[in-house]
């Protein structure tokens, strides 16, 4: 089974005064079941090069333990900092394609065309789309092959306007998720108690709503990659 996993480039919010990046917990969970299932993974970026880490994902209140053994890993640590860009891989097939999160998501993931082309590629192939959080916002933009958004009448899940509110950065973010996915016609759902988990499966799309949404967003996408190399549906053909 490959994997693709989609980090940011971005660091900065618009106005420049405050730090973003990856939401570090939001790969680590994913990417440690995925290793532990032998899948083969590949980290890439919309520009290659170093992924910023958000620090407000470092809080000793948020960082658990699993990530903080990630963030001591030297050697996972230099792959951040030196990943692939997303048109290095666009010709490559996967089983699975994961957006992860973080507020610098919503700077380079909605309107990367190479990125909007793997997903709606992947998808139309009944491949595993799946994104958490902030990522999410980089599926409002995807069309398929008739011309429709890919998100329209899909359910869904992603980052609230009130969680953003709760965050204090519903000033600072260049927009509205949860409103945005609405206006794509998205059929958008969200736990009933803010920052708590909620994964929503729709067919091969798989989305969680925030970062206490990444464990069981990653389980239930490892789950359904197990079934399938069980039954030999993969995208990457034996010799």
């Amino acid at each position: 089974m490959k994997i693709l996993i989609a980090v940011t480039n971005a660091d900065t919010y618009a106005n420049g005064s405050l730090k973003t990046g990856l939401w570090l917990s939001e790969l680590t969970h994913f990417h440690y079941l995925a290793k532990a299932q032998g899948f083969e993974i590949t980290i890439a970026s919309p520009k290659g090069g170093n992924t910023p880490i958000d620090p407000e994902s470092l809080k000793p209140a948020l960082l658990d333990k699993l990530s903080k053994e990630y963030l001591a890993d030297e050697s996972f640590m230099n792959l951040l900092s030196h990943t692939k860009s997303l048109k290095e891989i666009a010709g490559e097939k996967f089983d699975c394609v994961y957006l992860t999160g973080g507020h610098g998501t919503m700077y380079d993931f909605p309107h990367d065309a190479t990125l909007q082309k793997i997903i709606g590629e992947h998808y139309e192939m009944g491949r595993i789309v799946a994104a958490v959080c902030h990522g999410v916002g980089g599926l409002l933009n995807v069309r398929l092959s008739n011309g429709s958004w890919l998100i329209d009448g899909r359910a869904l899940s992603g980052y609230s306007w009130f969680e953003e509110w709760l965050a204090r950065r519903n000033t600072a973010v260049p927009f509205n998720l949860e409103a945005e996915l609405k206006k794509r016609g998205a059929v958008y759902r969200k736990a009933l108690i803010p920052l708590t988990s909620k994964a929503v499966e729709d067919g091969n799309l798989m989305t969680g709503q925030n970062p206490f949404s990444s464990k069981a967003l990653a389980r239930k996408v490892m789950d359904r990659l197990a079934k399938l190399e069980a039954a030999g549906e993969t995208s990457v053909k034996s010799a």
